[in-house]
């Protein structure tokens, strides 16, 4: 048996294939439900869990051409921890929608901290090769102010309507916020603009979910919501995870 095959190609190709049946699976039959079983649960959670999983077992993605000291393997690992969030929310008990938060909150931090250190290494390479500073562009200034117009929106709109949640809420906010505006500020660079792609529609579907769980009332809505919000979500995660292979990928000199 030919074991190089068997890793490199083989269970890799059968994860992502997993992830892609476990994804348009529980779009069909389960994304638009009130309520979501234990199965549909699982199902939910490998969408993303497998794809990290490919990601963090495959060790050639990081070692035939991409920095061996870098912080890669964060990006997965953060796709890992939104797989456990994607559990959790789709259990029904209020401590389940708090693990949930939790898990995705913790998953933004590890990808804003990664992509932080990535684009830091990019910009002292890009020195010692006598290039120029990389400024803010008005591109990302204006996504920036955008972005804070729209997280300083969410105290009219979604905090009063959250409850005992608000606080909890308010620091979820936050944390996908800082994650969004670290990929706003990613040098150019390879693939940069599929991370932001991905972040952005990230906070779509964030914003998707919030006005599904705590905005709209109409059932009809409420399932519209979850229709748009479910491969919002998952393209985003993926384009991420696709991006960061590419902004890793060696800068030669």
């Amino acid at each position: 048996m030919n074991f190089d095959l068997l890793r490199h190609d083989v269970i890799p190709l059968g994860l992502i294939a997993g992830a892609l049946i476990c994804f348009v699976a529980y779009w069909l039959v389960w994304s638009g439900r009130d309520t979501v079983s234990l199965t549909g649960a699982w199902v939910k959670a490998g969408a993303a869990g497998l794809v990290a999983l490919m990601l963090l077992l495959d060790a050639a993605l990081f070692s035939s051409r991409l920095r061996a000291d870098g912080l890669l393997w964060l990006m997965p690992l953060g796709l890992f921890f939104g797989a456990l969030g994607d559990f959790a929310l789709a259990r029904p008990a209020a401590r389940a929608f708090l693990a949930g938060m939790a898990a995705f909150a913790l998953g933004h931090l590890l990808y804003a901290f990664a992509l932080w250190q990535r684009t830091a290494d990019l910009n002292d390479q890009f020195a010692a090769l006598g290039a120029a500073a990389h400024g803010l562009s008005i591109g990302q200034g204006l996504a920036l102010a955008g972005l804070l117009g729209l997280l300083i929106s969410t105290e009219f709109w979604l905090a009063p309507k959250t409850g005992t949640l608000r606080w909890p809420v308010r620091g979820y906010v936050l944390v996908i916020g800082v994650m969004a505006a670290v990929a706003i500020l990613l040098v150019e660079y390879r693939f940069a603009r599929v991370v932001q792609a991905g972040a952005a529609l990230f906070v779509l579907s964030d914003l998707l979910l919030a006005l599904r769980l705590f905005v709209v009332a109409s059932p009809k809505a409420k399932r519209v919501l979850s229709l748009m919000l479910w491969p919002a979500y998952w393209c985003g995660q993926m384009l991420l995870m696709l991006g960061a292979l590419g902004y890793w990928t060696l800068l030669k000199g």
